[in-house]
């Protein structure tokens, strides 16, 4: 039996109520709670003895609890007739103080400021579709007529955002207090509504406020929290609902295929201060019976690491930890945790809202993470550039256990745009390459940012060795190739890492970089150790037209030309590089710029499986041999184009002689070591070139 309305319009139909307690009968309905949900809120701002105007009461059994419990001075009025009737006749002889009136809301016969609060439960919601808006300001106009100075309008709602909207707005424009309350819901698997309920709190002044005065307060006694602007206040709304239907989805129910995720906040300045991810395991996977559900913290600095960022990975780790619901805590930049027992007793009211269903009210529910340790993160910079917003600079301890800066764009702050290892200043030729394994971090650095440096022979960015490896395609290291000069062209700055590792340890080389932003050129060298020389210079501009006007010089001839360049355009399927640079037109530009044995290195990230294919197909129609090596656990790979082969098999063969190579290209980047660097090249070329694969047609 359908007892709900289908449309926002049947609420403000007085045939819609009589239809619905006629089907109602006896039974009471509680409106977006009882009296016992309802009363901590309503005791705060209606005295006993108030005179209450109760607005569209329905057969709710709120007004008779609040008359057993003192308040006598209560008028109900309802445009129900059915229900008005029935309500007579339950409370004829146990309440004979408690009367009910059928009375149209927007226009009452009551005098003028006759009423200290006006108690509405579920009214405006009913009244205020959005073809019907009149209606609703209609009985709020009523309201504002019959409350006294120092009066309050006490409306329960859900707080649909034209619904709130409207009323705020209107008491506002009226110079009223306005107070809204979102009330915790019981915890209840069977609760009604998975939209948390608001209580609405305007209070009427003789005088009306010049300046709004808005607040928000979680909970019934929860501290108000002062906004500036109506948009705020709805703001706020919008993220307390979307946490409501959240949590009631994850009470009701398990999910692998999706991993939610909500955002948590100061109370006080509102900074973002904890994400919070939440992982399923998969149906049919074994899992203790005891093992309900857990909370994993993300060390700092490790929160872009793949494991932690990405879906496959929390599903691993998720599988690894082995409860049926893993929720990821990952803790934001730029504020302060004291130990991992602080940042648990922070997190544990919240975190039980999000246990998965039927998980044991008594449940113990651990806390894991690597080490029992929180991590390390330094911010050393921030800075704001034109082209790509705000950005910041930061120091991090690995889970290697060494130090690393980077340089992170707040606009997608789950990516390192940036990385680099960082070393005493003095010892940087004493480290040798570490793998990244699991161990139990050493202490936060003592060291100032001051004393350390970059580590130039470090390449921090996987798809950047490629490409070095790349460089084998050219027979660099080889008898024949010694003593010959190598030219590059590189679009696409960032830290600097890639040109300065290509100037320091590949002999012969000079090195152009083109980058657009002279922000990220200033951030290279002041935070990077990038150092411009004869050898590596710096083109400010737009890549696409530095390639048009080289190819119109005619004569200046690469041996390679690097792409390196991410796409702020985060509507489109591929992050790396932005569209244009891969139009047949520009390809055909590029090969044109390279010399007969040049090479072309793209890094592609593309999640768009079908733009891939049309990026490979154009590739291949300019150059006869087109390599790729898909970069392990992230989007990335790397595409090695030439003119080296003419078909399939001569590629093949092409691809068997880099193996060869690559010995060749490993000892002339130890050899190479530049004079003063302090370093040396952490690089293994022949692992790097074992999964290459040919892709041209």
């Amino acid at each position: 039996m359908s007892l709900l309305p289908r449309t926002a319009e049947e609420f403000s139909s007085a045939e819609y109520w009589e239809r619905f307690f006629k089907k109602r009968g006896e039974k009471a309905f509680e409106w977006y709670g009882d009296y016992h949900a309802l009363c901590g809120v309503l005791h705060k701002y209606i005295k006993v003895q108030d005179k209450v105007l109760v607005v569209g009461c329905g057969s709710s059994e709120l007004s008779e609890q609040m008359y057993d419990v003192g308040y006598k001075h209560l008028t109900n009025i309802d445009i129900s007739e059915t229900v008005v009737t029935h309500m007579n006749q339950r409370n004829a002889e146990r309440r004979p103080g408690l009367t009910f009136q059928q009375v149209d809301a927007t226009r009452t016969p009551y005098e003028e400021a006759s009423y200290q609060a006006a108690l509405d439960k579920g009214t405006l919601d009913a009244m205020a579709s959005e073809e019907e808006g009149a209606l609703a300001r209609a009985m709020l106009a009523e309201v504002v007529r019959v409350l006294r100075v120092g009066g309050r309008y006490v409306c329960v709602t859900l707080a649909q955002e034209s619904v709130i909207r409207l009323a705020v707005e209107l008491f506002v424009q009226r110079g009223w207090a306005v107070r809204l309350h979102c009330l915790q819901d019981s915890g209840k698997e069977e609760d009604s509504f998975a939209l948390p309920v608001f209580v609405l709190v305007c209070t009427k002044f003789r005088q009306p406020m010049a300046t709004p005065l808005l607040e928000m307060c979680l909970g019934e006694d929860g501290a108000p929290t002062r906004l500036a602007q109506v948009a705020e206040l709805l703001s706020a709304v919008r993220e307390h609902q979307a946490y409501g239907v959240l949590r009631k989805k994850l009470r009701t129910g398990t999910d692998a295929g999706s991993s939610p995720s909500l955002t948590l906040c100061h109370a006080h300045t509102g900074l973002p201060r904890y994400t919070l991810t939440v992982q399923d395991c998969p149906p049919g996977a074994k899992v203790p019976r005891s093992n309900h559900f857990a909370i994993f913290i993300v060390p700092q600095g490790s929160d872009t690491a793949w494991l932690y960022s990405a879906a496959e990975g929390r599903r691993q780790l998720a599988a690894s930890a082995n409860f049926r619901r893993l929720v990821v805590a990952a803790m934001h930049r730029n504020q302060e945790y004291a130990d991992m027992q602080a940042v648990q007793a922070e997190l544990s009211p919240m975190v039980m809202d999000l246990a998965p269903p039927g998980m044991p009210a008594n449940q113990q529910v651990p806390f894991l993470s690597v080490g029992g340790d929180l991590g390390w993160r330094e911010e050393v910079s921030r800075g704001v550039s034109e082209l790509s917003g705000e950005f910041c600079v930061e120091n991090v301890r690995g889970e290697d256990g060494a130090l690393y800066r980077r340089l992170v764009f707040l606009s997608n702050a789950a990516l390192v745009q940036s990385e680099s290892r960082l070393v005493p200043s003095n010892s940087a030729s004493s480290h040798k390459k570490k793998n990244k394994r699991k161990v139990k971090p050493a202490a936060a650095p003592s060291a100032s940012s001051t004393c350390l440096s970059v580590d130039s022979g470090f390449l921090c960015c996987a798809h950047h060795e490629v490409m070095v490896a790349g460089l084998a395609m050219l027979g660099v290291g080889t008898p024949e190739a010694k003593g010959v000069p190598l030219s590059v062209l590189l679009v696409g700055l960032g830290g600097g890492g890639l040109p300065q590792f290509l100037r320091d340890f590949v002999p012969e080389v000079t090195v152009e970089v083109v980058e657009l932003d002279p922000v990220v050129l200033q951030v290279a060298k002041d935070w990077f150790g990038f150092r411009p020389d004869e050898r590596l210079t710096v083109t400010l501009g737009d890549g696409l037209k530095r390639i048009c006007a080289l190819e119109g010089e005619g004569a200046h001839l690469f041996d390679v030309v690097m792409f390196d360049v991410d796409n702020k355009d985060s509507s489109v399927g591929m992050s790396c590089p932005p569209a244009a640079f891969v139009e047949a037109s520009i390809l055909q530009k590029v090969s044109r710029l390279l010399s007969s044995r040049g090479v072309f290195i793209l890094n592609l990230v593309c999640r768009d499986s079908a733009l891939r294919t049309s990026v490979r197909e154009r590739l291949s129609a300019t150059f006869p041999t087109v390599l790729s090596r898909k970069v392990e656990g992230e989007v990335n790979e790397v595409l090695l184009c030439s003119h080296g082969a003419s078909d399939k098999s001569d590629a093949a063969r092409f691809l068997q002689s880099l193996s060869q190579a690559a010995a060749g290209l490993q000892d002339a980047l130890v050899s190479g070591v530049r004079s003063g660097t302090g370093s040396r090249p952490h690089i293994d070329i022949a692992e790097l070139l074992k999964d290459l694969k040919v892709e041209q047609s």
